[in-house]
């Protein structure tokens, strides 16, 4: 997933129970890597893309992050949209961040969100057109959740993929995890503090992943321009759980400051926007 993932727990069972259910949910990031990765032409999504016009069983793992994204993708008139895969691909975002390997895929740029059927029933994605999926929205978030009910059972846990996590119970002390923001001019400082128990926060920000082929663009990519918005550097949001926050966070960055903060109100969430000029904004009552 082109980050670290860092797992804490805070607990007096035994070293080996621990380890176990450690193994586990770093196993649940490895699954859902293989089966929603686009950088990967092995992967399941990859796979499924290539077959178009043609009804393709697909795992849980594929199909419930994707079912999500397509929720989100309707809710907000295709502002988030799964369909953005060939517009990430032209702006140089398609490189293995392992292997360097190149993907350029032959999709169709007009494609969007409605190109995508997904059958409940037989669980099985159908593509009108070619295009790619992109879930880089919802599948890390996806995956720290099913992280998570693997270490349900301590006092408290932290699972940080990159700057997107979810803390679980109580830290060493008792109290509530505090959480640092990161400052997005300068790497490894913190420019807020939160604090939340059994809640994940995730981060989307311009100052991550910058276009190495076109100046002015990111990883953050408005589906109807093919642009990086400017309004943001960084927009973090705090949900019951990480593939909620995830793609809001995601969808919330790419609106301005009146329907961002009515976006977030509407599913009574809470959000941390940050200007170009670093002035802070909260949504959803005190953040502390």
């Amino acid at each position: 997933m082109d980050t670290v993932v860092d797992i804490k727990v805070v607990t007096q069972q035994p070293k080996d129970v621990i380890e176990a259910a450690i193994d586990r949910a770093f196993e649940a990031f490895r699954k859902v890597e293989h089966a929603c990765s686009r950088f990967s032409l092995d992967s399941e999504l990859m796979e499924a893309c290539r077959q178009v016009q043609t009804p393709v069983k697909i795992s849980p793992l594929l199909f419930e992050p994707l079912k999500f994204a397509l929720e989100m993708a309707e809710w907000t008139n295709g502002l988030f949209d799964p369909a953005v895969g060939k517009a990430m691909e032209d702006h140089g975002f398609n490189q293995h961040y392992l292997t360097g390997e190149t993907i350029q895929s032959l999709s169709s740029a007009s494609a969007t969100f409605r190109d995508i059927i997904l059958n409940e029933q037989d669980r099985t994605l159908y593509l009108r057109k070619p295009l790619v999926i992109d879930l880089g929205g919802a599948a890390k978030g996806f995956a720290i959740d099913l992280a998570a009910q693997e270490l349900k059972e301590f006092e408290g846990f932290v699972i940080n993929a990159g700057g997107d996590l979810y803390a679980g119970g109580v830290d060493e002390t008792g109290s509530k995890w505090k959480i640092g923001i990161q400052h997005p001019e300068r790497q490894g400082e913190v420019i807020q503090t939160i604090e939340i128990s059994n809640e994940a926060v995730c981060t989307s920000g311009s100052y991550e992943r910058k276009s190495a082929l076109r100046a002015g663009l990111h990883h953050i990519i408005d589906p109807m321009t093919k642009q990086s918005p400017g309004e943001w550097v960084s927009c973090s949001v705090i949900a019951p759980y990480a593939m909620l926050a995830d793609a809001f966070s995601t969808a919330s960055f790419l609106l301005d400051w009146d329907s961002g903060r009515t976006f977030i109100e509407q599913v009574e969430l809470q959000a941390i926007f940050i200007t170009s000029g670093l002035q802070i904004y909260q949504v959803g009552g005190d953040i502390h």
